[in-house]
């Protein structure tokens, strides 16, 4: 918009110039742009729903990983006290001139034993509340998880018959799925461009000596143009990329088709570990109460003076062993309840 001036009479003129420009879509290429880009956008989403699916797994490894470890320092205290409590039974068994010297030693060597055990377990968990902090997106020195030492695990019931609707979820598939429409809409793109390309323009001028007028019918010119550009000869260059989408189209599909088996392949294996761990945990619960009985009652023939010390020693060390091993599968229960639940896409709700 301007303004001029021309020798003694003065005025005001108005020029507004319009233009347009766009394509009609006649052969669907830009309608099959659109749904492919949709597409991928869905694919990505899904990739990114995987991603955090995996560290959810991750942090959830890690904080059973640091219980576990809560819960073996809890069993390492309770030895480290028994054997302080050993040791001062062969000491004065020893200065009663009824037990030798090597009770003693065994008794303070145990002791050291499960001192050290101890250090290094504090170790571990440290490790991975620093792993935790990680995965939470904290520093480490900064991030602290109370201990508890009374933890035990809660196991999750895994539905029968957990319906193959669920694996639709899992972000693998949920991401191969749009990836094959992505590829079926290029298809469309790349047939389009045997087509001619229309382009449709529209301007108009307007120009007057005052605004009241400035949009009427006679003082406006409009012109409407159409194009058509198409290319005669490429070398098939246009064929080539055809054949190319259609090649991407099929690998896409075959790709889907090996996600969902492979998926379907890890749930089997999944379920199936579920019920091996069961079992063992049954077994090895016999076999930790058969341990810690068989431990107090050498302790108690070893007072009365019945067995060297030594038995004392082997049955407190089966005894600790088969509390952690019981702790071990009680942790790896629920580990595989936490892999079970990534392969099925993120858990599922039980019905009411």
């Amino acid at each position: 918009m301007g303004s001029a001036t021309n020798g003694s009479s003065s005025g005001t003129r108005y020029q507004v110039g319009l233009g347009a420009g766009w394509e009609p879509d006649l052969w669907g290429r830009i309608r099959n742009g659109v749904t492919g880009a949709r597409a991928r956008e869905q694919a990505s989403a899904a990739d990114l729903a995987g991603a955090r699916l995996s560290m959810q797994g991750e942090l959830a490894v890690n904080y059973l990983g640091l219980r576990q470890a809560d819960a073996e320092i809890a069993l390492v205290h309770r030895t480290v006290e028994g054997s302080q409590r050993g040791l001062t039974i062969t000491q004065n068994r020893y200065a009663a001139g009824i037990a030798p010297k090597s009770d003693v030693l065994q008794a303070q060597t145990q002791l050291a034993n499960a001192q050290a055990d101890l250090e290094s377990l504090t170790q571990n968990r440290a490790t991975y509340e620093n792993a935790i902090a990680t995965l939470v997106g904290e520093p480490a020195s900064a991030f602290k998880l109370a201990a508890d030492p009374a933890w035990t695990t809660h196991l999750t019931d895994v539905p029968t018959g957990v319906p193959s609707e669920l694996l639709e979820r899992r972000p693998d598939i949920a991401g191969a799925e749009p990836r094959v429409a992505a590829a079926n809409a290029d298809i469309g793109v790349a047939r389009a461009a045997f087509f001619p390309t229309l382009n449709l323009s529209g301007s108009g001028n307007s120009s007057s000596s005052s605004l009241g007028n400035l949009f009427s019918a006679s003082a406006n010119t409009w012109s409407l143009g159409l194009s058509a550009a198409q290319t005669l000869f490429d070398a098939g260059a246009r064929k080539a990329r055809v054949e190319q989408a259609r090649v991407a189209y099929d690998a896409s599909v075959a790709d889907y088709r090996q996600t969902v088996l492979t998926a379907f392949e890890d749930v089997e294996n999944q379920l199936t570990a579920t019920r091996v761990p069961a079992r063992r945990y049954t077994l090895l619960q016999t076999s930790s109460s058969a341990a810690d009985q068989t431990e107090q009652m050498i302790l108690n023939q070893y007072k009365a003076g019945q067995v060297a010390y030594t038995d004392v020693v082997q049955a407190k060390a089966s005894a600790l062993s088969a509390r952690r091993a019981l702790l071990t599968a009680a942790v790896q229960r629920q580990t595989t309840a936490v892999t079970l639940i990534q392969a099925l896409g993120g858990g599922w709700k039980a019905a009411t």
